[in-house]
């Protein structure tokens, strides 16, 4: 008779992630070392080192690990290297900030709680979505569209104009939101019409109008009171997150034909209907044109960049803070000028990782709904990188979309952390199959054999 399976132990759990928790350490350990070095070099600026200096280092320990021990009581089975690459991009973003001065205040400020806090939201919201949970989340469509539109429309209606943009009450940014409520509004609508959307009919294939129109109508409304707003970037993470999640969930490339068709033209009509298109677009071209004006925050960054080289100018040694927005829209610049060519490359190959690691959970999710999902998250925060970094080093004109978990921005941070707890929710897998005792070889029997051995 074979023993029965040994259940499985909170020492065994803790015993499986110890590749995890190896690797955990050694970034804490390298933004510690880090820390140090910038706590070092504060004397040398005439700026006396406090207590309160050693909040944000501990603080970022204290979540991460905290967050692995969560994983480990509550059984996570997904993806283990999503947290170690989250705590490296998050801690040099906590590098950066610390630099620029924003921890500076005296005493406790919130910016010394907003990285735990988002630490602490990741790992609850993938403890609460593990087992196939965050399929509920797909149980209503519609509501998740309603909200995208009532937070754009609440922005423009109660919010403040600021450098061309619209921005919420105390400078707040909630339309960050839409990177995740219209991203599952969207891979929710795509898996319940998956076969219809898939069907393209006559002798130029032309999707179907009939299944595809509320979601089209969807996009236009949403797309379009963002650019009444002038929130360029995110019009543009949006608009290609939603072709790759049409592409992904009816596996027809002509989406992706037709999507750039039309944002071709739209993005001509845009150019010609707004200013502040044209201006981000003619300070690109001749950032020299207007080198105090449209071009300083270029021709700034650029000048940072340079003068970091290859090995990058050291702690104290930069002065970042010539650049405009440079906690923010600009931080790469920052970490350009400090770290040099190879810091901020070894930032990209980090980036990459992540990105490479967000694909690999949308191609093995076991559920449309969760890959489309996870594409759309992947999506999103790839294309939001490679917008970041493409306007500081002028591969592509200014959106004024912040670098993930590098720059400045509590409700970007929050959001992000929102997303990949989902997406590690996602890896996780479905629900954990119940094994079912044997029956006993009583009530296996017959009604037969039972009644002849009555």
């Amino acid at each position: 008779m074979a023993k029965p399976a040994r259940p499985v132990t909170l020492g065994d759990r803790w015993a499986a992630r110890a590749p995890e928790r190896r690797l955990l350490l050694w970034v804490i350990f390298a933004i510690g070392v880090g820390f140090l070095m910038v706590l070092g070099a504060l004397p040398k600026d005439g700026i006396a080192v406090r207590w309160t200096d050693l909040v944000p280092p501990a603080g970022f320990a204290l979540a991460f690990f905290g967050a692995h021990l969560v994983f480990v009581a509550a059984g996570f089975r997904g993806d283990q290297l999503l947290l170690a690459l989250v705590a490296f991009l998050a801690g040099i973003g906590l590098l950066a900030q610390f630099r620029m001065g924003v921890y500076a205040g005296e005493g406790l400020a919130l910016a010394h709680l907003l990285l735990p806090a988002g630490v602490l939201v990741l790992a609850l919201v993938t403890v609460a979505l593990l087992d196939g949970r965050y399929r509920a989340l797909a149980a209503g469509i519609w509501p998740w569209a309603v909200l995208s539109l009532a937070i754009v429309a609440a922005v423009l209606l109660t919010g403040q104009r600021f450098r061309g943009a619209v921005y919420g009450a105390g400078f707040i940014t909630p339309t960050e939101a839409l990177k995740l409520t219209a991203v599952v509004f969207a891979a929710a609508f795509i898996d319940r019409h998956a076969k219809a959307l898939a069907k393209w009919r006559g002798p130029i294939p032309f999707p179907p109008l009939r299944p595809l129109w509320p979601l089209a109508l969807f996009a236009a409304l949403l797309l379009g009171l963002l650019l009444v707003q002038r929130d360029l970037g995110l019009v543009l993470i949006l608009g290609v997150a939603l072709l790759l999640m049409l592409a992904a969930g009816t596996k027809r490339a002509g989406y992706l034909v037709y999507g750039a068709l039309a944002a071709g033209a739209a993005g001509f009509a845009v150019l010609q209907l707004f200013s502040h298109g044209q201006r981000r677009v003619a300070g690109w071209l001749d950032p020299f044109a207007d080198p105090t004006g449209a071009g300083w925050q270029v021709l700034q960054g650029l000048s940072g960049m340079y003068a970091g080289g290859l090995w990058g100018e050291g702690f104290s040694q930069a002065r970042p803070r010539y650049t405009p927005i440079a906690e923010s829209d600009f931080i790469y610049a920052v970490v350009a000028e400090e770290l040099g060519f190879i810091g901020s490359a070894l930032l990209l190959v980090f980036f990459a990782l992540l990105c490479w690691r967000l694909i690999l959970v949308a191609a093995r999710a076991k559920s449309p709904f969760g890959m489309l999902t996870a594409t759309g998250i992947a999506t999103v925060f790839t294309v939001q990188t490679l917008l970041n970094v493409g306007g500081v080093t002028k591969a592509i004109p200014i959106t004024g979309v912040t670098l993930p978990f590098i720059s400045q921005g509590g409700s970007s941070l929050l959001v992000t952390c929102l997303s990949l707890g989902l997406v590690l929710a996602i890896s996780d897998g479905e629900p954990k199959p119940v094994k079912k005792k044997k029956a006993s070889a009583r009530q296996t029997r017959s009604p037969t054999r039972r009644r002849a051995v009555a």
